[in-house]
This record gives structure tokens, sequence and C-alpha cells, in this order.
């Protein structure tokens, strides 16, 4: 009778963790569903809805200066010039350049400046749904992201995405508004040194100006203007086109 007696309370303690671990399990995949869920109506909408604003927009404290544009009201330079200048594979990849990561992780393995690997892609998923900064929880969501307007925009929706969220100046945000800012006219009239300033400007936007640069940005705008011609001829920008 005392063996039955002491059992009892052991059943009834081991019941009730594996009722807790059955509801935490439960919970984890509610999560899980839902966020899943979430994400691809957040991808399906904009899709075919222009972005109204971003996380990072609505944390710059120097305002909001935007105007969405079209990509085929975007002269075809600014996005050679993206893609020469931030991710030269764009339309070979399926939104991860493997060999680009691999060869910023041995780069930042050796010390000085961090050097990234991330796609135009990767920006556009890190820009529009989530935050600036690092850490394996955003990187994840990043790629998982990425994988989503991959397969459900295409290649076109996100260099237009990507050209309409982009930081381009101190709370400046596109190219339509950059090249209002730089040089007074729509993006539709960008020469192809104009759109390589602006994407000379993309990786540290609060920091260059894409009117009279110097030093790095001078150099880093004529190196993208010259390989403009390059994606043309090479057909890098071919996913892009109708």
């Amino acid at each position: 009778m005392a063996t039955t007696t002491k059992g009892k309370p052991r059943t009834a303690r081991s019941g009730a963790k594996r009722s807790l671990g059955a509801r935490i399990v439960r919970w984890v995949v509610i999560v899980v569903l839902g966020f899943v869920g979430f994400s691809l109506l957040q991808v399906l909408v904009f899709k075919v809805v222009p972005v109204p604003v971003t996380l990072t927009m609505i944390l710059d404290g120097n305002g909001i200066t935007k105007d969405w544009t079209p990509l085929s009201d975007i002269d075809p330079n600014m996005a050679r010039a993206a893609i020469a200048g931030e991710d030269a594979k764009f339309c070979l990849h399926h939104g991860f350049d493997t060999a680009a990561i691999q060869k910023a992780m041995e780069y930042n393995a050796r010390g000085g400046r961090i050097r990234g690997g991330s796609t135009i892609s990767q920006q556009t998923a890190k820009n529009v749904f989530l935050w600036q900064g690092g850490g394996f929880c955003r990187k994840g969501l990043e790629a998982w992201y990425t994988v989503l307007i991959e397969a459900i925009w295409g290649k076109r929706r996100i260099m237009e995405v990507y050209l309409n969220v982009a930081e381009t100046g101190i709370g400046t945000y596109g190219v339509q508004a950059g090249a209002m800012r730089y040089f007074n006219h729509g993006a539709d009239k960008l020469s192809r040194t104009e759109a390589a300033r602006i994407a000379a400007v993309l990786p540290l936007p609060k920091k260059r100006e894409a009117t009279a640069p110097g030093g790095f940005t001078l150099r880093h705008g004529n190196r993208i203007a010259r390989y403009i011609a390059s994606v043309r001829t090479q057909g890098l920008d071919s996913c892009l086109k109708r």
C-alpha cells in the first residue's frame, strides 16, 4: 500500500510535466505557423502594393523624403549601377551569393573594416521587413524573407522595391528622391555618371554625398560608371527585362 500511495504523486507530477511540455510545444507551433502566415501575407501584399514605409524610415530622426517610382520610370542605368556596385550576380543567383559570403567571411576574419556579402535581394528583405543591425535572429529572418521574395516577387519586383526603399541620403529614401536631392531632376533622366554616384552612396548614405564626391566615393562611383556598360553588354541585367 505504501508503494502504491507513493507512486500516485509521482504519476501526477509526470502527467503535469507532460501536460506542460505539450502546451509549450503547441504554443511554439502556433507562433511559428502564425509567423509563416503573416510573413506570406506581407510578401503577397507588397508584390503589387508600393511599400508605404519601413521600420528604418520610421526610426529615422531626420524625417522621410521619398517618392515611389515604378521601375519602368527609372533610367535603366540606375538598376545597372546597383548591380555593378552591389550585386554583380543579381540575375544569376536565387537570393544568396555563397561565393561573396565566403569571401566576406574570410576578409573579415583577417581584421580591418567589416565587409558584407549581402545580395540586393537580402538587402531588400532587410530594408522592407526588418531592422538594421546584425545578430543571428535578424540574419535568420532576413534569409527567410529573401527566400519568399525570390519565390513570389521575382527579380524585377525585387529591384523595383530596392530602388524605392534604399536610403540614398540623410532622410532620403529611393532613387527618385535621391535624384531630386542631388541632381534636381527625376530618376528617369539619370545619366550613367549620376546613377553610378547614387549607387556609390548606397552602402553609407549618411556619410556620403553624390554631388561633388571625393576620395573613395568618387573612385567607387567612377568604377561603377565603367562597369555599367559591362552589365548591359554581358546581359547581367537580363532578368529585369519584360
